[in-house]
């Protein structure tokens, strides 16, 4: 594959060119010279390969339901790629719970917990759920946002014993990443 630049005889031409090479202009400009894709006819995909096509129709469809959102579109805002494009990325990549943070919290009530949890376009919300060792939940209740992909949660009771903090975090597309952390 070959990108070409402002070259005058290619340049603005978009389609097949002697049943041999395929010309695309992207984004920015760019004249793209590939060969013709060839496919057998009688191709038979893998439950893998079906798998992927299935997770493809699904972030298409999510990419084409929030390419208007803002957030999309200003991450696309001055690179080669589309605000669908982000999103279909982001379909792809589930948020990440990085590190749950209990240095202040000792089990007494309003006391913080942090969580840094991240993704490549936003965390929409994280949740804490605290239970006991038996698994029993104890309090629920999310975090607020604060710099650099840090959430605190404000615990709202006493725990007493061994008790352990179950992280939630949500993106955009909906995918959730838990993580789960003693405290004893």
């Amino acid at each position: 594959m070959a990108k070409v630049h402002n070259n005058v005889l290619v340049r603005g031409l978009k389609g097949l060119l002697g049943d041999q090479l395929v010309l695309k202009t992207d984004k920015a400009g760019r004249t793209i010279v590939s060969n013709k894709p060839v496919f057998a006819s009688d191709r038979v995909f893998t439950p893998a390969q079906r798998t992927q096509q299935e997770r493809f129709r699904l972030a298409r469809a999510y990419a084409r339901s929030a390419k208007d959102l803002e957030i999309y579109k200003a991450k696309a805002e001055g690179t080669p790629r589309t605000p669908s494009n982000i999103a279909m990325m982001d379909w792809f990549h589930p948020p990440e719970v990085r590190e749950i943070d209990l240095s202040e919290w000792t089990g007494q009530a309003r006391q913080p917990i942090r969580i840094r949890a991240v993704d490549d376009v936003q965390v929409k919300q994280v949740s804490v759920v605290i239970m006991n060792e038996h698994d029993a939940v104890l309090e629920q209740g999310p975090a607020t946002v604060e710099d650099d992909g840090w959430w605190t949660y404000q615990t709202r009771t006493t725990v007493a014993g061994k008790s352990k903090v179950l992280v939630a975090a949500e993106d955009l597309p909906g995918h959730v990443t838990q993580t789960v952390k003693s405290l004893n």
